[in-house]
């Protein structure tokens, strides 16, 4: 059961109030909660690398949150090129594997996404990666977990056919911005309007629309795309 203090830090996560969301909880307090938030407002505002790991190194080592956050800080530095490592790629791919070998179901299946995503991002290996995004997809429809499915076909969709990924972007999309993630619904419009036509009206509205999410949200990677 979460506090007061931990529910409106889970509330203004979604919010992407990342700043006061990690203000809201004690130093001590909600350790896995303090190290995700601060994992999140780096990855999508490449800033304040430095607090993030050291709120995952606060945490047990070999818990798979421990594991799964270890693993996308490695990612995200290999991602953007800051920070940058020589050991990240195996950094994370140890993680990923670690943290989808333990744990419950749900956790499971985010490590198995955020193993797909490095092999089709980083290794440019679609092959390796969509059969594990289809594992986890599975999951996630299982369990009506509608947050974790639309991570994965966000990333899944690219790889079907032109009909078949503008459904699952627009489901992304709807799934997002129906729980309120405000960060990842910026993100979802944005690429959505890279999948239509130039002369569509809707991706007009939807840059227009991420863009100023994107500013006031300060998500660095969409507003250096501008």
């Amino acid at each position: 059961m979460l506090t007061d203090d931990a529910y409106i830090a889970r509330c203004l996560h979604l919010l992407g109030e990342w700043d006061a969301a990690l203000a809201t909880l004690g130093p001590d307090s909600y350790p896995e909660l303090r190290a995700e938030i601060a994992v999140d407002r780096w990855f999508f505002r490449i800033e304040g690398h430095e607090e993030a790991e050291k709120a995952v190194a606060a945490l047990e080592p070999t818990s798979p949150v421990a594991q799964l956050l270890t693993g996308r800080l490695a990612y995200s530095r290999l991602l953007f090129g800051r920070h940058a490592r020589p050991d990240d790629r195996a950094v994370a791919e140890a993680g990923y594997r670690e943290a989808a070998a333990s744990g419950d179901e749900s956790q499971r299946a985010w490590a198995v996404y955020h193993w797909a995503v490095l092999l089709d991002n980083i290794d440019k290996d679609p092959a390796g990666a969509v059969p594990r995004y289809e594992s986890a997809l599975a999951t996630a429809v299982k369990s009506d977990d509608g947050y974790l499915e639309s991570y994965i076909i966000r990333h899944l969709a690219p790889h079907k056919e032109p009909a078949e990924t503008l459904a699952m972007l627009r489901r992304s999309l709807h799934l997002r911005a129906a729980l309120g993630a405000r960060p990842q619904t910026v993100a979802a419009q944005a690429l959505l309007a890279d999948h239509l036509a130039e002369d569509d009206p809707e991706r007009a509205e939807l840059l227009q629309a991420s863009r100023s999410g994107a500013s006031e949200l300060r998500i660095g990677w969409l507003l250096s795309e501008d």
